[in-house]
């Protein structure tokens, strides 16, 4: 071998090295397993300069005094996450459109998306329309669509004589599901809720009607049904499907080291290390469990965890109740849920 066949060779074999280190810490990466740091170049926009943002998620508008909790950045473990790029997005999905599917955590990271977005092109021009329980947030210059379906269970809640039965393997209303490019899922929110504020009076499962029961079975019943669907209907060449995972709650202080908290008010900043006192809702295996049968490609937004450490990104009195409501559920804005939406971005990109 001469001289310049040897350089070559040298030359090919460093590039081969490097591609496939790369290859290998793309692999490694886990995006959903890290710390929060301080970041002075968050929040990713500014939340006054989005004028849509619904009340319940508008902590500084509501009155909240620190902003602390606005300067976080989600720094995984082994590499970090690539900024969202507004224009990129949007050039990427021209012509396209994006649907949240789910209940008001859908709605959460619907709205910071629209305002990541709008504050990548703030001079382009919009339209925010709502047809029966579809909301859609038009970006003009792009032809983008990016949407939001309200369904709180993924099934069907069907109103009959007898009342209202939430059936746990029909899915009629998949039919506005279809000819999206990209479906983000989401459903667990409700499926604890009991008296005047459960919309539904009987529970469905083949031909028997029940009066209720073990919520996470039907939980578990219901995912089943969403995923067959999935199967028989995605054709992934087409549609890209994540699902957004668990978002937890703060309101049991004992679950983070600090008993005399009953909620996640005066809460300023996240949990220290990389886990959670508490653990993981046990939801989380359930939702786990069905995505491991699915034939078809469906990522998960693994976005427990993370969540999990930010007790303090929650509106607690700063909400839509203002101070005779606590909500420990739902998310500031800006705030954590631009962090799924970064961790999206990162996996359609």
């Amino acid at each position: 071998m001469g001289l310049w066949d040897y350089f070559i060779f040298t030359a090919i074999s460093l590039v081969w090295i490097f591609i496939c280190h790369r290859a290998n810490a793309t692999e490694e990466c886990d995006l959903f397993s890290g710390s929060w740091v301080i970041d002075e170049a968050y929040p990713l926009y500014n939340s006054s300069g989005c004028p849509f943002i619904e009340r319940e998620f508008s902590c500084q508008k509501n009155g909240r005094p620190d902003i602390l909790y606005t300067k976080y950045r989600w720094k995984p473990l082994g590499c970090d996450l690539q900024r969202l790029n507004g224009v990129q997005m949007l050039e990427r999905f021209r012509g396209k459109s994006i649907m949240f599917v789910g209940d008001s955590l859908s709605r959460n990271q619907w709205q910071s998306l629209t305002c990541m977005l709008h504050s990548s092109v703030p001079n382009a021009n919009y339209i925010i329309t709502r047809q029966g329980d579809v909301s859609t947030f038009t970006f003009t210059d792009y032809g983008v669509n990016v949407m939001l379906d309200r369904n709180v269970y993924l099934v069907d809640v069907v109103r009959e004589p007898i009342g209202g039965v939430l059936k746990l393997d029909s899915i009629h209303g998949a039919k506005l599901w279809k000819g999206i490019d990209v479906l983000i899922f989401n459903t667990w929110h409700w499926w604890n809720r009991r008296g005047p504020t459960q919309p539904w009076d009987y529970i469905q499962v083949g031909n028997e009607i029940k009066m209720d029961m073990d919520r996470m079975l039907a939980f578990n019943e219901a995912l089943t049904t969403w995923a067959a669907w999935v199967d028989a209907s995605i054709d992934p060449t087409k549609t890209l499907v994540f699902f957004q995972g668990i978002s937890p709650s703060h309101y049991n202080g004992t679950l983070w080291k600090e008993p005399r908290a009953k909620s996640c008010a005066g809460q300023q900043e996240p949990v220290t290390g990389l886990r959670f006192p508490g653990g993981l809702p046990p939801a989380v295996d359930v939702l786990k469990s069905v995505l491991r049968k699915i034939r078809k490609p469906v990522k998960l937004l693994d976005i427990t965890l993370l969540s999990l450490l930010r007790k303090d990104g929650h509106p607690s009195i700063y909400g839509l109740g203002g101070p005779t409501a606590m909500d420990c559920s739902h998310w500031c804005l800006a705030g954590v849920p631009d962090t799924w939406n970064e961790i999206l971005y990162n996996l359609i990109l």
